[in-house]
């Protein structure tokens, strides 16, 4: 449906995902003992390392974060250790199930912000005020009465509640979403405070902030909108209020603890030629063993507590083209148990990736013109010759995988692209002649050819 071809690969995560799911099952007992599989894909670039392990990340809803292995630093060092990548995976869980309980409340949430519209448009009648019960015992003065309404009072009350009823019925209707009204809304003070520190310190600042924002009270402020824009500022709202934040937090803590992935990109990149000891390897060979522990099981704190990493599935993925993954260290190359080796795409493939996935790149071609009313058609001819281009460019330059598809398809639509404005209303059709018209060149020329992707 979405990745074609790479068999082994998509087996090898679909497995790991779904023990993760038997896992739940089990006894506590046992299940603690069962770690998951972390697994090291090896292919060059464009076959479909990253795609694979984030579309299925999406079918199980499971808290997912990619990162580069090569914007971390070893601990000591200037940038970002690689206990963030927990953290980043904590706060990306946190928000999922906070996104979740947001859904569940948004019908109550829907009612309350129809009652706040209402009170804008027509104000609810002002009760007498009643001194408070602090300044009665601090003061002394003898509560007052309510005062009972007059028969014209009681008349207004029910020609607001029937003009209330009126525009209630009008703003179910949608005939009021142009009307401009004052609503207040809340604005909470923001406290950005840097701080300077060690590992695990980058999130202190933010974490004073909110502590002092919780101390101030929130400050309100008005704001004159159409009743549109009221509706999606005050829904928001709304639910925020609805929704236990502290349960939420720690759902999203266990869900990360429990399902998460965290896919680390450009392994090949820390890893050390021949184990090299000097100069930027050291740096590389300090990464690789900052992140042992990590992969390995360990306690990271975050804000919303601390995590253990025992069950958090790591996907590892590099090219591998200068290295192999025996130039990691031995100790991470033990972690990462299951090793799965991509195939480069054949011509074939590329020809099935141009029509068969969902939303695939003829489709999304299609119905960009298709805002023009351009109506794009192809060939079988042309996506064959497409595919065999690109495959040929492949072999002959750099073999940069699928992506080669997206240089192809933008320099034979270019002129259509361009020109689609004037051609509304007509439809477009390409053949295996236009596309070796406009593409051949580019194949067959060598200097032209080292600038594109």
């Amino acid at each position: 449906r979405y990745i074609v071809g790479q068999g082994r690969a998509k087996r090898a995560v679909a497995i790991a995902l779904r023990n993760r799911i038997r896992r739940l099952e089990l006894p506590e007992e046992i299940a603690r003992e069962i770690a998951p599989k972390n697994i090291l894909m090896v292919g060059p670039t464009g076959v479909g390392k990253t795609e694979i392990a984030r579309r299925l990340s999406q079918l199980v809803s499971a808290p997912f974060i990619k990162v580069e292995a090569t914007k971390f630093t070893e601990v000591g060092y200037v940038g970002r250790d690689v206990e963030s990548m927990i953290r980043d995976l904590v706060e990306r869980s946190v928000q999922m199930v906070k996104q979740r309980k947001i859904e569940e409340v948004r019908e109550e949430a829907s009612v309350r912000t129809r009652e706040r519209i209402l009170d804008a448009l027509i104000p609810p009648r002002k009760v007498q005020e009643k001194v408070s019960d602090f300044m009665h015992i601090f003061s002394g003065q003898p509560q007052k009465e309510e005062r009972i309404p007059t028969e014209e009072e009681e008349r207004a009350e029910r020609q607001r509640l029937s003009t209330r009823e009126r525009l209630g019925r009008m703003l179910d209707e949608g005939k009021l979403e142009g009307r401009e009204i004052e609503i207040e809304v809340s604005e909470s003070a923001q406290f950005g405070i840097p701080v300077m520190g060690g590992p695990g310190m980058e999130e202190m600042g933010m974490n004073i902030g909110e502590m002092l924002s919780g101390i101030f009270p929130k400050k309100k402020k008005r704001r004159t909108v159409t009743v549109e824009t009221a509706r999606s500022i005050l829904e928001a709202e709304e639910a925020e209020k609805l929704v236990d934040h502290e349960a939420a937090a720690q759902e999203g803590l266990k869900k990360a603890q429990e399902e998460g992935i965290v896919f680390i990109d450009e392994l090949d990149k820390v890893a050390s030629a021949g184990g090299g000891h000097s100069g930027p390897d050291v740096s590389r060979e300090g990464v690789q063993r900052d992140l042992l522990p990590i992969v390995e099981g360990c306690t990271v704190n975050t804000k919303y507590g601390p995590v253990r990493t025992d069950h958090i599935l790591f996907i590892a993925a590099g090219a591998f083209h200068k290295m192999k993954p025996s130039d990691l260290v031995p100790e991470l190359q033990g972690r990462l148990p299951l090793r799965v080796e991509l195939n480069p795409l054949t011509e074939e493939d590329l020809a099935r990736i141009l029509v068969e996935p969902e939303h695939s790149l003829v489709d999304q071609y299609k119905a960009l013109l298709s805002t023009e009313q351009v109506t794009l058609s192809f060939s079988e001819g042309a996506l064959k010759e497409i595919a065999s281009l690109a495959a040929r460019m492949n072999r002959e330059t750099e073999d940069i995988g699928a992506r080669r598809l997206h240089t192809m398809m933008e320099n034979l639509l270019e002129e259509i692209q361009f020109e689609a404005p004037d051609l509304s209303g007509q439809n477009v059709k390409i053949d295996d002649g236009l596309v070796r018209e406009r593409l051949e060149r580019l194949v067959a020329d060598t200097d032209v050819r080292k600038y594109l992707l």
